[in-house]
């Protein structure tokens, strides 16, 4: 920790040092200046030629970086006896290296903040029931955990008994606490509200949700975008071709320019400050790690930067229908009983009956009403129609309206209203005569119509792609605003429609949750998992939204676009300044101070371009 403060402890120094100098007579200034340079710079020095040397020897090819020229710049200003210059272009660049660190570190610090989170200990129950205190890696699958009141959860799991409300923020970002009772699923680093309960441990903790974000966010810092990547590849490339250059501008500086020799090495020594690629290399890196960065804090995890910065090419996104864009569970949207029926008691009689039932429908049914008492009932399921029970001497039945042989015109007139509205209807009946229906639906998920309006506004494709009938499909697809549905679609074929529209739209995403969305989502150029989908999903996928909430999906876009404006920016911006102080100095215009300034301040600028992104909405 100590190695990691002291450049930036003497760099302090030194900068004192340098304003200090100022005030002093001549012989002791220039020892101030020349101590200020070597106080300050003196790692910008060291990882010049070590990391030169370095990597010359792992490529077996000359590779030198930007501190290399900064070196020799700050080297030839001394020569010259330009020490004030070469104090002052040290401290910038040195002054620009940690503010770039400082975006490195802004990221990495997610993950230390990440690592506090992660439980060490958990409460086991023994062999005789009694409780040991032991490592949370030592917790094997089928263990019985306490998890008491105000603890963390030590790992993944599944509640046995007791209740808790559980503060799941550091999964999902959500600061309400989330009621949780026997059955229910736990994740690890989550923390216990005010009761206790016991769960039993469901996955490894190297395979838990938590563990999971964390190799993610980890892998973030250490993918980076194309550009980016580019950039760095470029770099060496570039300080070759400018150091190569020196000999040809030393050479013409008499023989071309007509200028003396001093004249020439004091331009030899401008033009290597000016061409040197400082703002360049600085273009991409602080701005995409400040953009994984920003929305890592927003519960979005990109497994590398170059799917950051791929998103702003998006051209399609296609989207699973259950639980992506819809909520993932029934409601009842319609209730209707004839005139004639005394409707608050056969709404009990129904709720009594699908109260036995653990369908989906049936709960739906039931929590659509919750207020309604219930009343002791024997049902009798046949399957593939529905339930059936005698209450109070009368034949109660809630089926599908292909279980009668006839139905009222009217009722049959609703029925069909509501099945192109892409609605699940139920009968009820009372001694084989039907009294009223109610209609179910997976409702359309509001975030996700927020994000399809988003994508619209961004000439983004839009599809559904559902193993649901077509009218399912396509009244979801109404309510949402989508371009196009695939219905019908078998789990196999889900991949094959990705790889049909990436043929019109070459940049082309996948959002899913299941199992049978993975091929899908290896297939697109950029998979997109739900944060609560299966882990098959988040494995494979390149995105995960913690929050379950595609309106996360828009915010990503919008800084990968702003992304990519600010990393276009920079690069022009560097070799604009580079350009005009090259061609200022070649018209003997220029000097070493005004080119530090100049030169160094682009860098700056264009360090404090990208941190821009930490802060982007």
């Amino acid at each position: 920790m100590h190695r990691l403060k002291a450049p930036q402890t003497w760099y302090l120094v030194g900068l004192i040092l340098f304003i200090v100098s100022f005030f002093l007579p001549s012989w002791p200034q220039t020892i101030g200046f020349l101590a200020a340079t070597v106080l300050a710079g003196y790692h910008i020095v060291a990882e010049g030629f070590t990391h030169t040397i370095t990597e010359s020897k792992i490529q077996h090819k000359f590779v030198p970086n930007v501190h290399l020229l900064m070196s020799l710049a700050a080297v030839g200003s001394i020569i010259i006896g330009s020490f004030e210059e070469a104090a002052l272009l040290i401290l910038i660049f040195a002054g620009a290296h940690f503010l770039e660190n400082y975006a490195e570190g802004k990221s990495k610090r997610e993950i230390t903040a990440l690592l506090k989170l992660n439980p060490v200990e958990a409460r086991r129950f023994g062999a005789g029931d009694e409780i040991e205190i032991v490592p949370v890696d030592q917790l094997k699958i089928g263990d019985r955990v306490q998890v008491l009141n105000g603890d963390q959860v030590p790992t993944d799991g599944e509640i046995l008994t007791g209740t808790a409300n559980i503060n799941e923020a550091s999964i999902n970002g959500e600061s309400m606490p989330r009621e949780k009772g026997p059955g229910d699923g736990v994740f690890g680093s989550t923390i216990n509200g005010d009761s206790t309960f016991e769960m039993v441990v469901t996955k490894d903790s190297r395979d838990t949700v938590f563990a999971q974000i964390l190799a993610m966010v980890e892998q973030s810092q250490n993918s980076l975008g194309k550009t980016a990547t580019k950039i760095q590849k470029f770099e060496p490339i570039y300080v070759r071709t400018v150091l190569a250059l020196i000999p040809l501008v030393i050479l013409a500086g008499p023989f071309i320019f007509q200028w003396s020799w001093s004249l020439t090495f004091y331009r030899t020594v401008v033009f290597l400050i000016g061409a040197s690629p400082c703002a360049l290399a600085a273009a991409a890196v602080p701005a995409t790690l400040s953009g994984l960065s920003n929305l890592a804090k927003r519960g979005v995890l990109f497994k590398g930067g170059a799917y950051l910065t791929q998103l702003a090419e998006l051209q399609a996104v296609a989207f699973d229908k259950t639980g992506t864009l819809t909520v993932g569970r029934p409601a009842v949207t319609d209730v209707y009983f004839e005139p004639t029926v005394d409707q608050a008691t056969l709404i009990q009689q129904v709720k009594s009956m699908e109260a036995q039932s653990n369908h989906p429908l049936a709960t739906a049914i039931v929590a659509h009403f919750k207020d309604v008492p219930t009343v002791p009932v024997t049902v009798t399921n046949e399957l593939g129609k529905g339930i059936y029970s005698d209450i109070a001497g009368h034949k109660v039945a809630v089926a599908k309206p292909t279980s009668f042989a006839q139905l009222p015109a009217d009722l049959q007139a609703r029925i069909d209203d509501l099945a192109q509205a892409g609605k699940t209807v139920v009968v009820v009946a009372v001694d084989d005569q039907p009294r009223g229906l109610l209609a179910l639906m997976d409702l359309p998920n509001q975030a996700a119509a927020q994000a399809i309006r988003y994508f619209q506004q961004q000439r983004v494709h839009t599809t559904m792609i559902t193993g649901d009938a077509k009218l399912t499909g396509e009244a979801v697809a109404r309510q949402l605003g989508i371009d196009q549905v695939a219905a019908n679609v078998l789990p196999e074929n889900k991949a094959a429609i990705i790889q049909q529209q990436q043929q019109t739209y070459p940049v082309t995403a996948m959002v899913g949750d299941g199992v049978n969305d993975a091929p899908a989502l290896v297939t697109a150029d950029i998979g997109v998992a739900m944060g609560e989908g299966t882990d098959v999903a988040i494995d494979v996928a390149d995105v995960v939204l913690m929050q379950n909430d595609l309106s996360k999906l828009a915010d990503a876009h919008r800084v990968s676009r702003k992304l990519s404006r600010v990393v276009w920016e920079n690069i022009i911006f560097a070799m604009a300044v580079v350009v005009l102080l090259v061609v200022l100095n070649f018209m003997g215009i220029a000097n070493i101070t005004w080119g530090v300034v100049l030169h160094e301040g682009s860098t700056l600028l264009v360090i404090l371009n990208g941190l821009r992104l930490l802060l982007a909405k």
